[in-house]
């Protein structure tokens, strides 16, 4: 397996960009991996945007938001679409992102992925090429009743600071999703597990994402 590290355009400072349709998608995504590149020694700076946020989702957000940036400078931005609905708002939608590329200019994004049964995720994921056309783009996976996993082709291998990190964190931060079936411990280990099996991660588990387009380089 090769293994490919992240070369910030500024060493040692990674610009990052976390898009998400719905309060806990990024977490739930990508959250262990955020995690991870905390404890990497690489200065983080994130702006961190969720299109569907009203109400108390918003507050646990932005709860969320704080525990999985914490000591990182964050920029957060929250809209308050309705939630399922954003493909019928999509001109207000891309405003939105217009609007973002002029304030964000990542080394990196995180998404959600483009084959996604969710019409508000492939929305988002759409946008996101639309509108940041040279940079690099992750998709992530999340986990739902449309069965819809697909075969990841890139891996985050996590350590358990990273994948325990996250599972409290979402607990901690959503209380309100805690009365769905699905949103338990052992569903979000459950995936990263069997990611972590594929890319035979040394702790046994990892984050696994989308890249439709890599561009490579020879060392300098």
């Amino acid at each position: 397996m090769i293994r490919l590290n992240l070369r910030p355009a500024h060493p040692g400072h990674l610009n990052i960009l976390c898009l998400g349709a719905h309060s806990d998608d990024i977490e739930i995504g990508c959250g262990g991996t955020l995690l991870e590149l905390r404890q990497s020694g690489i200065v983080l700076t994130f702006n961190w945007a969720v299109l569907s946020a009203a109400g108390r989702r918003g507050e646990e957000a932005r709860k969320s938001a704080e525990l999985f940036t914490a000591e990182c400078k964050t920029e957060v931005f929250m809209k308050e679409f309705r939630d399922g609905f954003l493909p019928f708002n999509a001109i207000q939608v891309k405003e939105f992102f217009e609007d973002l590329k002029c304030q964000a200019d990542p080394d990196l994004i995180f998404t959600h992925w483009q084959g996604d049964a969710h019409q508000d995720h492939r929305l988002i994921s759409e946008l996101t090429w639309n509108t940041f056309r040279n940079h690099l783009i992750l998709e992530y996976e999340i986990p739902k009743y449309d069965g819809d996993m697909g075969r990841p082709n890139t891996f985050m291998p996590l350590s358990e600071v990273s994948f325990q990190g996250k599972v409290g964190n979402l607990l901690a931060a959503f209380e309100s999703q805690r009365i769905k079936p699905w949103f338990t411990p052992e569903t979000f280990l459950g995936l990263m597990r069997i990611r972590g099996m594929e890319c035979n991660s040394p702790t046994g588990y990892a984050e696994a994402f989308h890249s439709r387009k890599l561009t490579l380089s020879a060392l300098e």
